[in-house]
């Protein structure tokens, strides 16, 4: 059954049990019954004004609207909620402003970036992994250790290898060839530096390397010669006859490889040679000893020659006294060469005639892997999501940036000839005017010796990114891992960054 009730009666009902109405001597919205109880009761004027200002107040709050007589607890509450209101206000304009102020926050004037000063945190040149300041190498020979190498007419026979590719590619295959030769009980026959048809250089291990170091290094571990004996008489053989060259030796092959295919060849003919060689000697299936030995090699026993070791410490002098006060420097490894960019199937901004130009180059150079093209899109689209895209000058400048460096930041730049010249590097310097090349630090008269050999330039590019501050990486090629593992050992307090696309 519903009951009906006549509006102005419910209206009436509500109004005579409102608090506004048993109270209305208290209230501040009846003027004539307040000014008389201000006249009857002064003393209490005070506190009815009080009542009157929480009133306005709380009227704000909706839990206010069900009692007016404001306690003590309502009032607390209260003041909590303003509190916080306040708080988060002031972190918000904290937090717009510090968007406002952020590094990688510029704005641009043509082909010119604005960037607004930033002072830089003292951790973007500092290790934040504080734990690896106490690891120690373990790879050196201990002083005072026991000779386990045999004498010279013990030995199963002659090691003969080319180290192909650059000079970090030769660097490895050194240390493999080392290796091998241990493995083996072999004596090693100084490597000799391929004539590389890419690199188009004639370095010799001599023009680049300090031989007498070398040997005498691991004169306790291996035993090398400088060259084929000579009751050898028919050097032309190695490499081209097959009665004196092994071939089949798979990628990253075991220790037990060599010694069941490859020692029995040498213990036969007295001289082998290896080819090829670039990655033929695994890491995870040969004893730790092997590895530790590898280590010696390339972080102990290859040492640069003296006037090349002399050049970079002048480069570095120069890329820390740039700003007429010492200051820390960045060495960024770019490695977006044309070839780089070809064999890496990605894509980047271009004009039409540039990407048609690459598509040919691509074509010619990779045919297999490019076929008809039709496919190269989803390709690149894949790579690129996956992160294994070359960077940019431009993206590696935006990520920079975004980290924190400013952009007075003193940056070396590492790198060949870069696809796309100066206007692929313009947003780079745009960004970090600070940026210099060796070229630029050195002058042609200092830099006329080592133009003679690629390598030897590469070596100057090697030693100052591996003294630098902050070491950075766009590509985790050979040269990048050798940096690394060099800068775990001999300065482990570096840090070092490796930018991605991903």
């Amino acid at each position: 059954m519903v009951e009906l009730r006549h509006p102005s009666s419910s209206l009436g009902s509500r109004v005579a049990s409102s608090p506004m109405k048993r109270d209305e001597d208290t209230s501040p919205l009846i003027h004539d019954h307040f000014s008389q109880h201000v006249e009857d009761h002064p003393r209490h004027s005070s506190r009815d004004r009080e009542r009157s200002f929480w009133w306005q107040t709380y009227s704000f709050f909706p839990f206010s609207k069900d009692d007016p007589r404001f306690s003590q607890r309502g009032s607390r509450i209260s003041l909590f909620l303003l509190l916080f209101v306040a708080i988060a206000g002031l972190i918000s304009i904290f937090s717009i402003l510090h968007q406002l102020n952020s590094p990688y926050l510029c704005k641009k004037d043509g082909i010119v970036l604005h960037c607004p000063r930033v002072k830089e945190k003292p951790s973007l040149w500092e290790n934040p992994f504080s734990a690896t300041t106490s690891w120690k190498p373990c790879a050196e020979r201990r002083e005072g250790g026991i000779s386990d190498l045999p004498p010279e007419n013990e030995t199963s026979g002659y090691l003969f290898i080319h180290a192909e590719g650059g000079l970090n590619q030769q660097r490895i295959a050194i240390c493999n060839a080392v290796a091998v030769a241990k493995i083996m009980n072999a004596t090693l026959i100084l490597p000799v530096l391929k004539q590389d048809q890419i690199w188009k250089d004639q370095t010799k291990f001599e023009d680049i390397f300090d031989v007498d170091h070398f040997i005498n290094y691991l004169k306790d571990d291996v035993r090398i010669v400088r060259d084929i004996p000579e009751w050898f008489t028919d050097k032309s053989e190695l490499f081209t006859s097959i009665r004196r060259t092994v071939k089949n030796i798979p990628k990253y092959a075991p220790a037990q490889f060599y010694i069941d295919n490859v020692l029995p060849r040498i213990k036969e003919k007295k001289i082998m040679s290896l080819k090829p060689f670039v990655d033929r000697l695994g890491y995870d299936n040969v004893p730790p000893e092997i590895n530790r030995l590898r280590c010696r090699v390339n972080y102990h026993a290859l040492k640069f020659l003296p006037e090349i070791e002399q050049m970079s410490d002048l480069l570095v002098s120069r890329m820390r006294n740039r700003t007429g006060s010492p200051n820390p420097y960045m060495a960024l490894h770019l490695r977006f060469e044309k070839g780089m960019v070809g064999l890496s199937f990605c894509d980047f901004v271009g004009t039409r005639e540039e990407k048609a130009r690459m598509a040919e180059y691509r074509q010619k150079e990779w045919p297999r892997r490019y076929k008809n093209g039709t496919h190269l899109w989803q390709l690149a689209l894949q790579k690129r999501k996956e992160g294994r895209c070359p960077l940019e000058p431009g993206e590696v400048a935006v990520i920079l940036r975004a980290m924190g460096y400013p952009k007075e930041t003193q940056i070396y730049v590492a790198s060949g000839q870069v696809y796309g010249g100066q206007n692929r590097m313009a947003p780079l310097r745009n960004m970090f005017p600070n940026l210099v090349t060796k070229e630029e630090l050195a002058s042609k008269e200092e830099l006329v010796a080592f133009r003679k050999h690629v390598t030897s330039l590469a070596a100057l590019d090697f030693l100052v990114c591996l003294k630098s501050d902050v070491f950075v990486m766009t590509h985790g090629g050979n040269f990048a891992k050798l940096i690394i593992g060099a800068r775990r050992i001999i300065t482990e307090t570096k840090l070092h960054l490796y930018l991605h696309s991903e």
